[in-house]
């Protein structure tokens, strides 16, 4: 298992070409790119073959998604071979009624059919907005998945948990769907308030331990992206983080 690393945690460290040369150093293979990255994807393209590293995965917003055709050059040229939308307008996240997130399913649904159909796969990466419940009950992170059944999921584990919800119980559930992992970790209460509550991997309060185990068990995960929302620094970020998931001994373990 080769871990990745999404660039969007080294967005406030350019320039971008030094941020992938220290994480090859590391013994990072793979990062996972996002949105803001492609509109210089051959430039980008070139400084990831300089270093060794791959893209298999990257974010795309849902406009970007939408210019389906423009997603698809950007996927060929940095060899992108999942797509996963990461989430909507703030304004669109809250108080929404249920047809609402059925509309994006639906959404969602045609563009992973779209995407399938030129041989790319595609998803949702979720935050925590996905897991409060609407008035009727639901979740609509239950009605993102059951509108678009033969989308994927890219799960960011602590984001599962800042929604107040047992990741485990989700893996459970999904399991089947679920083809990548965010690897992140929440501090104690109270900590890291300059880096938005956002631990290390490892240094926070998740039982990464309990959940790797959970994720080789319960799905076929094959890209483990570490990522942090807002590292002060990302040196430290990148060498603690792979420094602690390699003693979960995962590399000889994963399916």
């Amino acid at each position: 298992m080769d871990f990745s690393f999404q660039l969007y945690s080294a967005r406030n460290f350019p320039p971008l070409d030094t941020v992938l040369g220290r994480l090859a150093a590391l013994g990072y293979k793979q990062v996972e790119g996002f949105g803001g990255l492609y509109g210089e994807a051959d430039a980008l393209a070139a400084s990831l073959k300089k270093h060794g590293l791959a893209m298999p995965t990257g974010h795309f917003g849902l406009a970007q998604l939408q210019d389906t055709e423009t997603a698809l050059k950007t996927a060929e040229t940095l060899g992108i071979k999942f797509l996963y939308c990461p989430a909507i307008p703030k304004e669109e996240r809250l108080n929404q009624p249920e047809a609402k997130w059925v509309q994006l399913g639906e959404t969602l649904a045609r563009l992973g059919e779209a995407f399938r159909k030129r041989g790319f796969g595609f998803g949702w990466h979720n935050h925590d907005f996905e897991f409060h419940a609407l008035d009727n009950g639901r979740l609509p992170m239950d009605i993102l998945l059951e509108t678009a059944p033969h989308n994927e999921w890219e799960m960011d584990v602590a984001w599962v948990v800042k929604g107040g919800q047992d990741p485990v119980a989700w893996l459970k559930k999904y399991g089947s769907r679920i083809n990548a992992v965010h690897v992140k970790d929440i501090a104690p209460a109270g900590q890291n308030t300059n880096e938005d509550g956002w631990a290390d991997v490892g240094q926070g309060t998740l039982d990464w331990n309990a959940l790797q185990a959970a994720i080789k068990q319960h799905t076929n995960a094959r890209y483990w992206v570490m990522e942090h929302d807002n590292p002060s620094d990302v040196d430290r970020f990148a060498s603690r983080s792979i420094a602690s998931v390699h003693t979960w001994n995962l590399v000889e373990n994963s399916k």
